[in-house]
């Protein structure tokens, strides 16, 4: 399936709706993905992209549908990773002396995943490649948004801008453009794959963009590399990214715990409670981490001012759910947000103390010691529990 995006771009990627684990199983893709492949016909042709590895053979049959393979005059690797260069070997064979134009550490990345010398074409930020008499692209490096290898290709004339892993979603729709689709679902998703694979990188973010503003080129698209197409008023996606990379939050405490026999949870949601009394404006959200998805959860921890992480003690240490979202957090770097510990214990009692350090060393400000309550939370323990949940909201 081709579609037309503009008077000389094609979409000839491939939509996923099957897909629901991503990066292995790392990111969790609930509404699927897309691998955009756009095919820009002028005085020359160009192929931005592949789609991913799996899909290889059915991308370049599908390719031939559309174009003899021997008129295409360059290709564009905006991105190395294999969902978007899978196809290249295959297509290589096809076409095996047509250049590819990619950034330094692109070449490296490729020549890495395919062991192939093919015919590369070093680009950096503000070289052009002429493709028509009134079109060109123009390369603009985007180092680790989020790879080293990253980045954009914008189209003059058409003012696209082939924006490869940013501004995308990972969310399959036959619609192709972002006034087509579900709003809630697509800034779900958007905000989604923010938290959890560009939060790292937010300084990097706030910069690049301000740089390609700064070129004052004009862009009437916002072609990505996964979802939907950004069309009407891409300049809301642009926002939307500068409010994220701003140590976002919004007006929510995250309540994250795993438990063994429920003493933790009662304990979790009777800090809820206390919250609540304490601040009825603010959106309390309880998760337990043993039976939720960890993306969903980042997402949560990513648009709040504050969490609390609850587990109980097992072998004088934390639940293993508990560990890896932990280790998890520490990766992506979240700033400017408080945080505490709370949990429940039957003979020894690691488990708050354990928490409160691994918050610390993800860089959290943590307001206190947590909150600890031996065996199941009675009368007296549920009342502590309030107690502390009001005054969590005091030290915010």
């Amino acid at each position: 399936m081709a579609i037309k995006i503009s008077d000389k771009v094609t979409w000839v990627g491939k939509i996923d709706w099957e897909l629901r684990t991503f990066h292995g199983e790392e990111y969790s893709t609930h509404r699927g993905s897309s691998y955009n492949s756009y095919l820009i016909r002028d005085e020359k042709t160009v192929l931005i992209d592949t789609v991913w590895t799996p899909f290889a053979e059915e991308f370049v049959q599908n390719l031939k549908k559309e174009i003899d393979l021997n008129e295409i005059d360059y290709i564009v690797s905006n991105h190395a990773e294999v969902d978007h260069s899978g196809a290249l070997p295959l297509l290589m064979k096809e076409i095996p002396h047509v250049p590819i134009y990619c950034t330094a550490n692109g070449v490296k990345s490729l020549k890495g995943h395919y062991h192939q010398d093919w015919n590369f074409v070093e680009v950096k930020t503000g070289d052009e490649l002429e493709i028509g008499k009134d079109n060109k692209l123009i390369f603009i490096e985007a180092r680790m948004l989020h790879w080293p290898d990253s980045m954009f290709t914008y189209m003059t004339g058409e003012n696209i801008l082939f924006s490869n892993d940013a501004f995308g979603q990972h969310y399959a729709s036959n619609k192709l453009f972002n006034d087509l689709v579900d709003q809630c679902e697509l800034y779900q998703e958007a905000i989604k794959y923010y938290a959890n694979i560009l939060t790292p990188f937010s300084p990097l973010v706030t910069n690049k963009i301000k740089e390609v503003l700064s070129f004052n080129l004009p862009v009437d698209m916002i072609a990505t590399s996964h979802g939907v197409i950004w069309r009407d008023n891409p300049a809301q996606i642009i926002e939307k990214y500068l409010e994220w990379a701003d140590n976002y939050q919004e007006n929510q405490i995250t309540i994250v715990y795993e438990t063994m026999w429920d003493a933790t949870k009662k304990m979790a949601e009777a800090i809820a409670e206390g919250i609540r009394e304490a601040d009825k404006d603010v959106t309390v959200k309880l998760y337990n981490i043993g039976i939720t998805d960890k993306n969903d959860m980042v997402t949560q921890l990513f648009k709040s001012k504050a969490i609390l992480v609850g587990c109980s003690t097992v072998n004088k240490s934390i639940m293993s759910g508990t560990g890896a979202l932990m280790a998890m957090v520490k990766g992506i770097g979240f700033k400017k947000k408080k945080a505490a510990a709370f949990g429940s214990y039957g003979w020894s009692g690691e488990s708050v103390p354990m928490i409160t350090e691994k918050l610390k060393e993800a860089k959290f400000e943590v307001v206190d010691d947590g909150l600890s309550l031996l065996w199941q939370p009675d009368d007296e323990g549920i009342e502590k529990c309030k107690e502390y949940g009001r005054q969590f909201v005091s030290k915010l």
